[in-house]
């Protein structure tokens, strides 16, 4: 499997850092999701649909170019999760798997308790 399940084993066609890897455990979330490319203020809402510590797959059916750098802006009833992200892998009509890059250490408390919720 890929960086999230359900995407292809090696979504980038070759050796890519994200074959049949998993750094960290990953797990379904359902939540509203806003991408914001800040260079055009280009903006995406979608949803997640699955979460780990270093990243998410956004469900949308509007992509940027894999590389985009975003700023990442999840929210669901337990509150609101911000940061940095870049976009690591496209599937075309269906969604992009997003590395989260230098979360501020607020949000990754929000991140690590969400975690550790689904993972209970």
């Amino acid at each position: 499997m890929g960086f999230f399940s359900g995407t292809p084993s090696n979504p980038a066609g070759g050796g890519g850092q994200y074959t049949n890897k998993r750094e960290v455990p990953r797990f379904t979330l359902i939540a509203t999701a806003v991408l914001r490319e800040p260079e055009t203020d280009t903006k995406i809402a979608g949803r997640i649909s699955e979460l780990s510590r270093k990243g998410c797959y956004v469900d949308t059916l509007i992509n940027l170019p894999e590389g985009t750098k975003l700023e990442v802006h999840i929210s669901r009833d337990q509150g609101v999760f911000e940061t940095s992200g870049k976009i690591v892998y496209v599937q075309p009509g269906m969604g992009m798997g997003v590395a989260f890059v230098d979360v501020p250490a607020e949000h990754l408390k929000i991140l690590d308790s969400w975690l550790a919720e689904l993972s209970a």
